[in-house]
């Protein structure tokens, strides 16, 4: 038995589930599930299953269903719970709560109301994502699912092009070939890229390369499962290496090799390992 029944204040748990494998859940998030007093979930069978393969049994408990279409009475019944003293666990159909997740409105009817809000964190298929692409971690925004239709779509494109970060969207397998086309238009089709499909599964798969790359792997392939799109930030114009030089002979006066090609490497987007590995040369040549 991986769980243990333990006594839980009042108040509501946001418990991260996994995004694939059933044993990415964490022991904390299982022992909220056995103990709450109410249960509820975006996908009620989804929870129900996932506490079957555990062997956490429902004990009586009913899982309530909130999502898009429960309406606010669910919502409300939650919240009222909380007042009355109750422990309320609250879990997404795959990953964390209020990650493209109805979640959210639950959150902010909690924060009004002044109730206690916690979260047992678990498995998220974002930044599962971001360790496998190989794209640069340190600053990213998420975006979630673009809009269906082209125009708009290329529209929300266009407001993210500047975004000096990491982007990273869900996607429909249907739709995958028509948002990469799209993002390789608007975005550029020399940026590096990465789909990855069916994280933590048996078929996962990640295929990196430039948008234009993944135009064409994808032009004649109906992918199948779960997607994440990862697109790296904007670069600017190409920096010459005797700039490069320059800044760090300035910097290495007042920094170490790490700090200063640090700085230099953030400052024009470059890998770090080239500007550090600059920087060894200079300090060498100083000496």
């Amino acid at each position: 038995m991986n769980y243990q029944k333990v006594p839980l204040a009042a108040g509501l748990y946001f418990i991260g589930v996994p995004i694939g494998t059933a044993r990415d859940i964490t022991l904390r998030a299982l022992d909220v599930l056995a103990s709450a007093d109410v249960l509820a979930a975006e996908d009620t069978r989804s929870l129900r299953k996932l506490m079957d393969i555990h062997a956490v049994p429902l004990s009586g408990r009913q899982v309530l269903a909130l999502h898009d279409h429960s309406g606010a009475a669910v919502q409300e019944r939650l919240i009222a719970a909380v007042r009355a003293g109750q422990s309320v666990a609250y879990a997404s159909e795959a990953g964390m709560p209020l990650i493209a997740d109805p979640g959210f409105e639950l959150s902010r009817a909690a924060a009004e109301a002044g109730v206690p809000v916690t979260c047992a964190p678990g498995p998220s298929a974002v930044l599962t994502a971001l360790t496998l692409a190989g794209l640069p971690t340190d600053a990213f925004f998420f975006a979630g699912f673009l809009p269906n239709a082209q125009a708009a779509r290329r529209a929300a494109l266009e407001t993210l092009r500047d975004i000096p970060g990491t982007l990273v969207f869900y996607e429909s397998p249907k739709r995958l070939g028509a948002m990469l086309r799209d993002a390789a238009e608007v975005l550029g089709a020399g940026r590096a890229a990465a789909v990855c499909r069916e994280l933590t599964k048996r078929f996962e798969e990640v295929r990196r390369g430039t948008l234009r790359d993944l135009v064409a792997s994808y032009a004649e392939t109906s992918p199948k499962g779960e997607i994440v799109v990862l697109v790296d930030r904007a670069r600017s114009e190409t920096v010459k290496q005797v700039d490069i030089e320059g800044e760090l002979r300035v910097a290495l006066e007042r920094m170490t090799v790490r700090d200063a090609a640090d700085m230099v490497a953030k400052a024009h987007g470059l890998p770090r390992r080239q500007v550090y590995q600059a920087a060894l040369a200079l300090g060498k040549e100083d000496t």
